[in-house]
């Protein structure tokens, strides 16, 4: 018995539990009530649809866990997942197969085009397998971002995976005199040949190539049921009728948060951070900048946070890099230590947040590949937001869309205005004494006045004779008189 004819058993028998206690209710009803009762009863079948077009990634995983639920909700009798992708990541391609294997409700997988690499996992996992004319299944060797295939480690895996996916829809056992034949459902040497190229299996692939199906190779050697175009050949080839479809629809939320994970929109986004923290730093109080900054920094690592891409550590070094850099500017005199530790970690935090990874562990990936992509992306960001505000903030300041926002006035000296007191140059030469102890710098006190001064040469103790012999930078220069 195939498994899906298994699923389709066990839905029948929780059916009948179900129905039992209310059939012998119904017993006293007339026959012509009975047999009414019964026509009701053949409802349509409820098909599920959804779609894996894109690479296996976290939104894959999310998308397969909301279709999964919908299906429930809607005691689907069937879920047809279309599945058109070139692999991705191991990890959210087991899961996800594993969900299909477990599923109580048979699952029909339609390859529309291509189910390559973690694609082809996903789809062997499926209770049945059609595919459109001119498709392909296999390939599914674990390689990093740049194509390279990555250490026998993670193969070994793949191959088992593969294989216990095969293993999984079953095997029939023919004894025929004093042999005993195994004829599995799906053959799990070809699984395992679709990873290995070492592996070969007689009559369809030698040892020196990784194997992959095309449709018709695929039905010939029992990964697919029958060639189809669309959903409804689909069911027609399964002998499914009197069906009624019910899809899935990506929600404004799942569009949204794809719109923001996109490189585009977060090289955008660091750019309003950085320059929404340097405007910030430039002006007392909080203001528009920071607001924005915080909320660009929301919109950053929200999206990736949900999609499981970054962590609380990685978040918390971003965070931990900007009290640094503020503390630097206003507590720590110069620039060292907290400064540059601050901006290592701004930019640590926001190139790791874009790489898939827990904890250090880059484990099926490239990690010099996509740290690469992250870091690249990051500081072409930070370099343009600094590039924007260094050419741009004068003109954006004083145009239009600025004025009344910000001070453009001019206080011409022409008018009377000054840029410092002029009180000081009239004390050059001019004797006083030591307000406080100038080591080197203090105040002094001329003609009843104070003013901040400094020690040309050495210390002045308080309360000895100074004189004024130039002034520099808004402040006096004194000697011992």
């Amino acid at each position: 018995m195939t498994k899906i004819r298994k699923k389709q058993l066990l839905r029948s028998l929780k059916a009948f539990a179900i129905t039992a206690p209310a059939v012998l209710l119904l017993s006293s009803l007339s026959f012509r009530q009975a047999d009414l009762q019964g026509q009701q009863g053949n409802d349509t079948t409820v098909v599920y649809v959804f779609d894996i077009l894109k690479e296996i990634a976290r939104p894959a995983w999310r998308t397969t866990l909301r279709a999964f639920a919908e299906a429930r909700a809607l005691e689907a009798d069937y879920i047809i997942m279309r599945i058109n992708t070139y692999g991705g990541l191991v990890d959210i391609a087991d899961s996800i197969r594993t969900k299909i294997i477990n599923s109580p409700v048979p699952v029909l997988g339609f390859i529309d085009n291509q189910a390559i690499s973690a694609g082809a996992l996903i789809s062997i996992a499926c209770d049945s397998i059609y595919m459109r004319p001119g498709g392909n299944i296999g390939a599914a060797t674990v390689v990093d971002q740049t194509g390279a295939v990555v250490p026998d480690k993670y193969q070994s895996f793949m191959r088992s995976t593969m294989r216990a996916t095969a293993e999984s829809h079953g095997k029939d056992t023919i004894i025929t005199g004093n042999d005993t034949i195994i004829r599995w459902h799906r053959d799990p040497l070809i699984a395992e040949a679709m990873v290995d190229p070492t592996i070969m299996v007689p009559g369809i692939v030698d040892s020196t190539k990784v194997l992959t199906f095309t449709a018709e190779e695929a039905m010939r050697n029992g990964y697919c049921e029958g060639l189809a175009v669309d959903i409804p050949e689909v069911l027609e080839k399964a002998g499914i009728r009197n069906y009624k479809l019910s899809a899935y629809v990506p929600s404004t939320m799942d569009k949204f948060i794809g719109f923001l994970i996109s490189p585009v929109v977060q090289g955008i986004l660091i750019i309003v951070m950085i320059g929404g923290i340097y405007f910030e730093l430039q002006s007392p109080g909080i203001g528009f900048p920071i607001a924005a900054a915080a909320i660009a920094a929301l919109l950053y690592f929200a999206p990736l946070y949900v999609e499981g891409l970054a962590e609380h550590w990685e978040i918390l070094l971003f965070v931990v890099g900007i009290v640094l850099v503020i503390l630097e500017i206003f507590v720590i005199p110069g620039f060292g230590i907290a400064g540059i530790s601050g901006i290592t970690l701004i930019v640590a935090g926001l190139t790791l947040s874009l790489v898939n990874n827990v904890v250090f562990r880059f484990e099926g990936i490239n990690a010099l590949a996509q740290l690469s992509k992250a870091l690249f992306t990051v500081l072409l960001s930070v370099f343009i937001s600094f590039a924007l505000v260094i050419l741009g903030t004068k003109r954006f300041a004083f145009s239009k869309a600025m004025r009344g926002l910000a001070l453009d006035s001019v206080q011409d000296h022409r008018e009377g205005y000054i840029g410092v007191d002029v009180r000081q140059k009239e004390m050059i030469g001019r004797t006083g004494t030591a307000y406080t102890i100038l080591r080197p710098s203090g105040l002094v006190e001329i003609d009843n006045e104070i003013f901040d001064a400094k020690a040309e040469i050495g210390y002045i103790e308080k309360g000895e004779k100074v004189k004024v012999i130039r002034d520099e930078t808004g402040q006096l220069y004194v000697i011992k008189a």
